[in-house]
């Protein structure tokens, strides 16, 4: 008996800039505000990664997909469709991002899309590769791909910024197949609220409110909360059972629980919510990776810590992943992936 069609991981890629900002500094660009110690303890920062001139948001992602290429042997004219999941800040505003991937890498047989929901992108990128493949006779190899520099627009003197000091900057790849026969992506779930949708962004830059001469300076750093307080009583409210309804809905799309989670694959959030939340699922620091090092990549983190997870042996044949996200807006998302042999 034929299995079930499904969608599997061929590989992951990653790009990471050579130049980093460390919690001293970071520290220091807070006017004393934050000291060090706080930085790396509260924060959870030992580092950020900082994109050079010549490390635009697309470049990153061109970098990060010439590497998924290159880890999985997989010939880019195999490539059916490109999701980028780049962020809006990057070298040329209104250029599509999967189209300068897909010119960079060679794949002309590929047709590709910008898509975007903040730090929670990667996850509906998952969800939309997968449903898309399942659906489509013709598609049978996405490339999900994209870079991460929001970084640049961080004020540290801003004391409300505090959440964004772990803003890092890199690209992600990952490469998927239909029928691969390993490494099932399963069940995703995302959850919205709408309410929160303008309680943070870049303010200045729009055509709500354009750049001047008088503002110049201050629009390259006003990427901020616009509405500090509405946001942090609402994400008080509903932030964590969200999250978590996210999580359990998507294993039990998978026909699993919390229990058979072996790897969580978590974004970059203050030390104390990472803590809070490894012990709350019942998990151990094994079961994981603390970005600390790396910083806050948006959307990348899950790219990333399912390719350090791999690197390290932490993820292996048999291994239940849950790779989960959020973003401003408000997005919360989780998916599953069932490392190994598929067994339908």
């Amino acid at each position: 008996m034929a299995k079930e069609t499904h969608v599997g991981v061929v590989g992951t890629g990653i790009y990471l800039p050579k130049h980093s900002r460390s919690a001293k500094e970071i520290a220091e660009a807070t006017n004393g505000n934050w000291t060090e110690d706080a930085i790396i303890e509260k924060q959870g920062l030992k580092s950020v990664r900082v994109a050079g001139e010549d490390e635009g948001t697309q470049e990153m992602g061109a970098y990060a997909a010439q590497d998924a290429l290159k880890r999985t042997g997989t010939d880019p004219l195999d490539i059916d469709v490109i999701l980028d999941i780049g962020e809006e800040w990057k070298e040329y505003p209104l250029t599509t991002s999967a189209l300068y991937v897909q010119g960079v890498i060679g794949a002309k047989n590929a047709w590709g899309i910008d898509i975007q929901n903040r730090c929670a992108t990667s996850l509906g990128a998952l969800k939309i590769a997968k449903d898309m493949m399942i659906a489509d006779d013709d598609v049978n190899t996405i490339l999900i791909v994209g870079g991460y520099r929001n970084g640049d627009f961080v004020d540290y003197s801003d004391p409300h910024m505090s959440m964004m000091y772990n803003l890092s900057a890199g690209g992600g790849a990952m490469i998927l197949k239909k029928n691969y026969g390993k490494n099932a992506v399963l069940g995703t779930h995302i959850i919205a609220d709408g309410t929160l949708a303008r309680t943070a962004g870049v303010e200045i830059g729009g055509t709500k409110n354009p750049i001047t001469h008088d503002n110049l300076s201050e629009a390259y750093k006003s990427l901020r909360l616009m509405q500090p307080q509405v946001m942090k009583d609402r994400l008080k409210e509903v932030s964590v059972p969200n999250w978590y309804a996210c999580i359990d809905r998507s294993l039990e799309k998978s026909g699993k629980t919390r229990k058979d989670i072996d790897y969580l694959a978590i974004l970059h959030i203050k030390r104390s919510a990472h803590n809070g939340m490894i012990k709350d699922l019942g998990l151990t620091e094994d079961n994981t990776l603390y970005l600390e090092d790396y910083g806050h990549l948006g959307q990348i983190d899950q790219i990333l810590s399912l390719h350090l997870g791999l690197e390290e042996g932490k993820v292996k044949d048999g291994s239940t992943v849950s790779l989960i996200a959020a973003g401003i807006g408000y997005v919360w998302g989780a998916s599953v992936i069932q490392w190994g042999e598929y067994h339908g």
